[in-house]
């Protein structure tokens, strides 16, 4: 029985506007860098970062602006401009961006404000600059959020329960429906970021590229993957890049929510390493 090459891993930070970026780095070759959800942090990717690595790719993930051991928000930012910062910094000219729900829409953001940066994207439960959310269940939900933010009594605890039942449980289940050990390790890394990055709230907001009426500017490979059990929005963005960005596929899998990449985990491994073997070459 063989085992896969572990590959050493790189920890660093890197310069930003007014912030630092903490990312970390594996393996060799073409490289992919793993964005992940807002509220989130770098280790949504632990189940792919690695095994990346081994099928002989650079790997980078990194913790976005105001996320995981990054910098706190302090003023009006770019999550696209973050990203290009980061990939000069570490001499990566092109890169597969593979992003969910928040890291799909920087992904899309990067790939019409600095074109030359992208290869190719994969776009999971994606987030789309300029698209409204409508989706009755998200909004009360996020009201319900809005209306715990400041309360000293519990108030935080409400927040992230309302997140999980948002982007972990999805509109179609109850929380008794959904694996404890996936809701308690979004509520555990969701709970981080509330805590370490409270002082942020409010003291900038992010400027966007207004994706929704520039999709059709994409001129990389893009594959969309969502789950069948998450919210009309996230299907909603999944359908109109699928029909305005050129040549881009989509899969759907049946029994996931927002979470794909860990809910549906070995056929979303397989999309991807399907997607990479077509679009980089290894050689």
């Amino acid at each position: 029985m063989t085992h896969p090459r572990t590959h050493a891993v790189t920890a660093a930070t890197v310069p930003v506007e007014a912030g630092r970026l903490h990312y970390e780095s594996a393996g060799e070759g073409p490289p992919v860098v793993l964005l992940h959800g807002g509220m989130l942090d770098l280790h949504m990717w632990d189940e792919q970062f690695s095994w990346l690595a081994a099928l002989g790719y650079r790997v980078i993930r990194y913790d976005a602006r105001g996320h995981g051991r990054s910098s706190t928000v302090a003023r009006d930012y770019a999550h696209h401009d973050d990203l290009h910062d980061l990939l000069n910094h570490l001499d990566v000219p092109c890169a597969t961006l593979v992003g969910l729900s928040l890291g799909a829409r920087t992904a899309v953001d990067t790939a019409i404000a600095h074109p030359e940066s992208v290869s190719a994207l994969v776009l999971a439960s994606p987030g789309v600059s300029g698209r409204p959310f409508t989706d009755p269940y998200v909004a009360h939900h996020t009201a319900q959020q809005m209306a715990a933010t400041g309360d000293p009594d519990g108030g935080a605890e409400r927040f992230v329960e309302h997140f999980l039942r948002m982007w972990v449980d999805g509109p179609y289940r109850e929380p008794s429906q959904v694996s404890p050990e996936l809701r308690e390790r979004m509520r555990a890394s969701t709970s981080a970021n509330v805590v370490r990055h409270a002082r942020g709230l409010g003291a900038g907001t992010p400027r966007e590229v207004g994706a929704a009426d520039r999709l059709a500017a994409i001129g990389v490979p893009t594959l969309v993957l969502d789950g069948e059990l998450d919210s009309s929005d996230i299907a909603s963005n999944a359908q109109a890049i699928t029909q305005t960005v050129p040549g881009a596929r989509r899969q759907r899998f049946t029994s996931a929510a927002h979470m794909v990449n860990l809910e549906s985990k070995e056929l979303f491994n397989r999309a991807v390493e399907s997607f990479l073997v077509a679009t980089t070459d290894l050689n």
